[in-house]
């Protein structure tokens, strides 16, 4: 497979042909990749299971709105079941929220692979380090950055707008419940 995106991926390596800033640049465009396609892989992952995490959010209000009037009933063994019910359906909630979240990550390490062999024993040039950097630090380094950025601009990107209201107003729906 990477033979196919060895080219392009490398191309990414010689922007300006100053080697300590290709491989600062590089490395960002690479992580840059990796993020896109990481957030298109949360999108897809979000519609495809939204009805299955509706479902448990509705659960959670439930059974967490019946144990707090059982409570404010003074109903203490209905208490018990029904907040063991609602802890049970937080803990649902949460692993599935674990779960799309950890979706964004699949693309790095598909990116480290193919960076290993170009440059595990010689590292990244970078800026200040031109003799080379280890290609997993500055990966990571540049990763972070581009999530970052992207966590900026998707608002104002085309499908990641729509995609991005989509998830405020999930997320506001659901702290409403």
């Amino acid at each position: 497979m990477w033979n196919y995106c060895d080219a392009y991926l490398m191309a990414l390596y010689r922007v300006t042909g100053i080697e300590s800033m290709d491989g600062l640049i590089g490395t960002f465009l690479v992580a840059l990749l990796v993020v896109v396609i990481g957030e298109f892989t949360i999108s897809i992952v979000f519609r495809i299971n939204r009805k299955h995490l509706d479902r448990l959010n509705e659960n959670l209000k439930k059974y967490s709105e019946l144990s707090q009037e059982a409570l404010r009933l003074g109903d203490e063994v209905s208490y018990k079941a029904l907040n063991k019910q609602a802890n049970d359906a937080y803990g649902h909630v949460f692993f599935n929220k674990f779960g799309l979240s950890a979706a964004a990550l699949w693309p790095a390490f598909f990116a480290l692979d193919w960076m290993q062999p170009h440059f595990a024993e010689t590292g990244i040039a970078v800026p200040f380090y031109p003799s080379g950097a280890h290609y997993v630090v500055v990966f990571l380094i540049c990763y972070i950055l581009a999530r970052i950025l992207f966590g900026r601009l998707k608002r104002h990107l085309p499908y990641f707008k729509s995609q991005y209201q989509m998830l405020q107003s999930y997320g506001k729906k659901g702290s409403a419940s």
